[in-house]
Parts: structure tokens; sequence; C-alpha cells
């Protein structure tokens, strides 16, 4: 039985696609280019103003732009943030699950003072410009570095920048509080109640923050979000001869290019290993312009590729490429000034900032796993301990003292290559002398030859499958998966002809962490300071029902903070709605 492995195939659909990675070859191209529509990104998030120290966290929708319905095109978002000087200070990587995602990053005590841009955006959507792209204003406040030139405004300059106001609808969501008056670490129950049935349902985020005190534009919220960006183009905007960005829409794209001393090398074959315990192997095929293509669907843990050409020669070169960033010269940034009577809070909010860093062990977020990956595709491995046996010195030795079903065949005049026996006693299929699929800690080994001395000793398992597998249109018969007891295989590896290389992972999802207290403080947080100025972080929250509930617990903040509710309905409506509450001391 030949079996197609779901983790070796090539996205054929948009292989045409792939073609025209870097130029458009005509109009019947644009033409079914044009049919597939544009996006438009919309990113919640815990800003305006950020201090170094603190995180912002956001949350990612992904639209299609034509009927502002959740995009079913592309699988990964990027987040970035730019300096005035229009240079990049990060750009994330992110899933997105149904069009959503969400992520956070840390601000550096290295990253001055000054007013910045937070963008959020597609690969497919770097095609229309910046203007397709979603922006909004970050202020970043760095007590911990003397220049603050940057929020320093001329003294003559008397002129404050005009707060805007924010369209609200509550028209649909309300928000209910047990009470509007609490007290420092107290439970708060929070009820969202929809009363519109089906025209209530959709996709929101949930956050309870402490009301900014530092007067910056706000946060752009999800009507805002809809005017601003209701006349961005819904279709592509290139032509014919014109480069262009890959839509992602199996997952992380990943490309790069073969080349020999006479130049682009045409139809040769390539793996790419993803290495690790729960590994990826994918498979692609040089186009005539010497450039492959695959996409990473599955959450990888390893962030390393080896890119490997089959059958190739010394002469060949493969080089990884990468998409160009979005060119942001165009931004305009605000205009926040710090103000004397800022000083206080500035002074108070880092010195919170540095109680919470320094318990932040205490209160840690986790990390959401993924889907484990099955690299045998639900084939059942015969697994054997080489602790358990006789220690052989080498590899080969030790398939042909230990297994019975696999071991070492002559090539004649080629390389040595491994066999796994056939399975005649469960498949009827006929008889053949195709060589192995052979992993080692994920890593695909092309010539079986070259490993054939590799210490056994830092073997700990091997693992063989006997199914026949088809890929590429090659046949291969069974799988020998090789753990060492390091893992680390792949850091040393220097493929014959390929590269081994360092790759940007998405962000994995994260279970942010939710501060409880017990009444008897049986937990043990009684001692440890409490200066959260976010109580409540639900990044994606679907409305399918009248009702839903939330408790958290307030901090040692005292003051005024917002519950906000914002999102959209299953039909494209924005919603934004907010509620305030109190926390102050029993005493006051």
């Amino acid at each position: 039985m030949k079996k197609q492995l779901a983790l070796f195939w090539i996205l054929l659909s948009v292989a045409s696609l792939a073609r025209a990675q870097y130029v458009i070859k005509d109009n019947s191209e644009l033409l079914n280019l044009k049919k597939l529509p544009q996006e438009k990104v919309y990113l919640n998030h815990t800003g305006p103003v950020v201090f170094a120290g603190e995180y912002i966290n956001y949350a990612f929708y992904n639209f299609n732009a034509q009927n502002s319905r959740l995009s079913t095109i592309s699988d990964i978002g990027y987040v970035a943030l730019v300096n005035e000087q229009k240079e990049y200070v990060l750009e994330q990587k992110i899933r997105l699950t149904n069009a959503k995602g969400q992520g956070d990053f840390f601000i550096n005590t290295d990253v001055p003072s000054g007013n910045y841009k937070l963008l959020a955006y597609t690969q497919w959507m770097k095609n229309n410009g910046l203007k397709q792209v979603y922006k909004d204003d970050i202020v970043v406040i760095n007590p911990y570095q003397v220049d603050q030139g940057a929020l320093i405004g001329d003294v003559s300059d008397n002129q404050t920048e005009a707060l805007k106001v924010q369209p609200v609808d509550s028209s649909m969501i309300l928000i209910q509080l047990d009470k509007n008056i609490h007290q420092p670490r107290e439970k708060v129950v929070l009820n969202i109640k929809n009363y519109k049935a089906k025209l209530g349902h959709g996709n929101y985020t949930l956050k309870v923050q402490q009301k900014e005190a530092i007067q910056a534009q706000p946060v752009m919220n999800a009507m805002e979000f809809g005017t601003t960006y209701m006349g961005v183009d819904g279709e592509l905007l290139k032509k014919a001869g014109d480069s262009l960005y890959l839509p992602e829409q199996r997952g992380e794209l990943l490309y790069g290019t073969v080349k020999n001393n006479d130049g682009p090398v045409a139809n040769a074959d390539v793996v790419v290993s993803i290495p690790g315990e729960e590994f990826l192997t994918k498979f692609a095929v040089t186009d005539e312009s010497g450039n492959f293509y695959t996409y990473l669907k599955k959450q990888y843990k390893t962030p390393r590729a080896i890119i490997q050409v089959l059958n190739g020669d010394k002469n060949m070169v493969v080089e990884q490429r990468y998409a160009s960033k979005l060119d942001v010269s165009g931004l305009n940034f605000g205009n926040f000034h710090l103000k004397p009577e800022y000083r206080d809070e500035i002074i108070g909010r880092s010195v919170h900032n540095q109680l919470e860093n320094q318990f932040f062990s205490a209160k840690p977020d986790s990390v959401l796993l993924g889907f484990p990956i099955d690299p045998f595709d639900g084939g059942m491995p015969e697994t054997l301990r080489l602790d358990e046996y006789t220690q052989f010195p080498t590899f080969e030795e030790t398939l042909v003292e230990l297994f019975s079903f696999a071991g070492y065949r002559n090539n004649g005049k080629g390389n040595d290559y491994i066999r796994v026996a056939q399975d005649f006693e469960t498949y009827d299929e006929a008889n053949n002398f195709d060589p192995a699929i052979v992993v080692i800690d994920g890593v695909f080994i092309p010539n079986h030859e070259a490993i054939k001395e590799f210490d056994a000793r830092k073997i700990e398992t091997i693992s063989l499958v006997r199914d026949q597998f088809v890929l590429l249109g090659k046949s291969y018969q069974g799988m020998l998966y090789v753990k060492t007891y390091d893992g680390d295989f792949y850091q040393n590896y220097q493929p014959e002809v390929g590269v081994n290389v360092d790759i940007k992972k998405p962000l994995d999802n994260k279970n942010y962490y939710k501060q409880f207290y017990a009444e008897n403080d049986s937990l043990g947080y009684g001692s440890i300071p409490d200066y959260r100025r976010l109580l409540l972080w639900e990044p994606h929250v679907e409305v399918k029902d009248e009702e839903l509930q939330f408790e958290f617990y307030t901090s040692d903040l005292t003051g005024e903070f917002e519950v906000v509710f914002d999102g959209f309905t299953t039909y494209g409506k924005p919603i934004s709605f907010k509620k305030i509450f109190v926390v102050r001391e029993e005493n006051q």
C-alpha cells in the first residue's frame, strides 16, 4: 500500500502563483490574482502609552476587504513597531486560526522614549502598500534613559493636540458589574449580556485596564476602524510585470532558490526539514527560475530549517530567501509631548513596573501547546530503546545486530542505502527494492552511506515503520527515525548540497496568568506586591449565547478602571463599548 504523507505535499493549487513571486507575467495571470480578495486587519491592543518594562498585548482580526467578514485567505499575520526614523523596532509573526490571532511584546529598556507606530498586516496586504495596513499610535516612555528629547516639545508651543472622541455602540451588548466600587485585591464579577440574539453573535476582545492618566490619543476601537478602513481596496493593486508578495494561504511560506555555475536550476527536488522530536518534512520542486516554495502549516517548535537538494551536485548553491519589509517611508506619527504634571505618574508607574517584573516568576503566563505533530502520519512504529540491548559502536552495526527488518543494501557504483523490509503479511503489494526514508532528530538524510559510522552510543531510540511512501513521485520503502539522547543532531549537520539556517517561527499562543486571591491566603500571594494595570485580558471572546460571565481580581492600584468590550458581529458590524468602575481603599 502506497501512502501519501500529509507532511510531504506541495500546494499545487498556488503553483502558478509561486512562479509569480517576483514578477506577474501577463494579464491573464493578473486577472486570476485579482479574483483573490484583498484583506484588512484590526488590532485591539493595550496601548496607547507603554513604559519600558511593560508588555503590549494584542488581538489580531483579519477581514476580507470586500465584505468585512473574517478572511479565509491568510494563515499568517504580522505585527510591527516602527519608530519615527521609519525603522522597524520589531516585527512578529503569528498564526491565524479562523482569521484570528494573538500575541504580545515587551518594551526593553533599550527602546528610547518617542512616538511610534503599531502596524498589523498580512503578506497579501503588503501588495497594496501602506494604505491597506492597520496603523495606530503608540507612545513609549522610557524613564531609564536620560535623553527624553523625542517627547519634549518646544516650550514656546502651547498648543495641545486635541484628543479624538471615539464612537461607541451599546445597542447589542451590555456590560454589568456586581458593583461599581471595589477594594484592592477584591473579586469582581463581570457579565456580558447579548440582548439581540443572533445579531449580537460575533468575535470580541475583552480587557479591563486602569484608565490612562497620561493623555495620549486613545487606542483605535472597532467602530473607528470600521469607518477609517471602510474604503480600502478590495482587490490587488498590481499590473503585469510587477513584483508580488505571495498570500500565505496554507501556512507559513518558506522559499528560496537553487543555482549552479550556469544559473538557476529548474526541476530540482528539494527537501526541507524542520527538526525536533515533532519534526516536519516538506518537499518541493524548483521552477524554471530555480525557485522553490513550501508552506509550514503545523505548529513546529524548533526555529531551524535544513534545506537540501536531492541528488544534487557540488556546484549547486541553495539560498533561503525572505520577503522584503513593507515600505514605511510614508508613515505619519503622533505628536505626543510630556508635561510637567506627568512627573509623579511616571515615577510611580516605573516603580510599580520594577516590582511587577521582580516577581514575574510568581505570576507566569503559560504557552498553549498546539496539536501534536505525528511524524508517521498515523503509522504505528516499532521502537527499540538501545540502552536495553548490547551497545554497538556504529549505526551500521546496530542495524545489523538489532533489526531484522532494516539494514544497508549495496548499490553497486552508487552510495549504499538503507532498506526496510516489506510487510507482506499486512499488505498485498509487489516486491520492491526502494530505499527507506531516514530521519535523525528530524533531519532528512539523503545520503545513507554518510551515516554508517555515526556513533551509536549517542542514539536513544530507533523507530521503524514498514509502510510504503511516495514523495515527489519517488517511492520509498519504510521509514527509519533515529532519536539521539541530546536531540541536537541538526545543530551541527552540514548538508552536502544545501543549507542549515535559522528561521523566524510564529509566536506561540499564551494562556495569560489570572491572579486569584483566597480568603485565607492559602496560595501565599499576600506578601507579593500586585501592581497590575491590566486586570483582565481575553483576546478573543466568542459570543454565541445570551450571557457570558467572567471573574477577575483587582490589584493594589486604586483609581478608575475601564472595562472595554470591542469587536465585530458575525455579519461584520463593529461594536465598541466601555464601562468605568472605581477601586479604592475601604476608608477612602
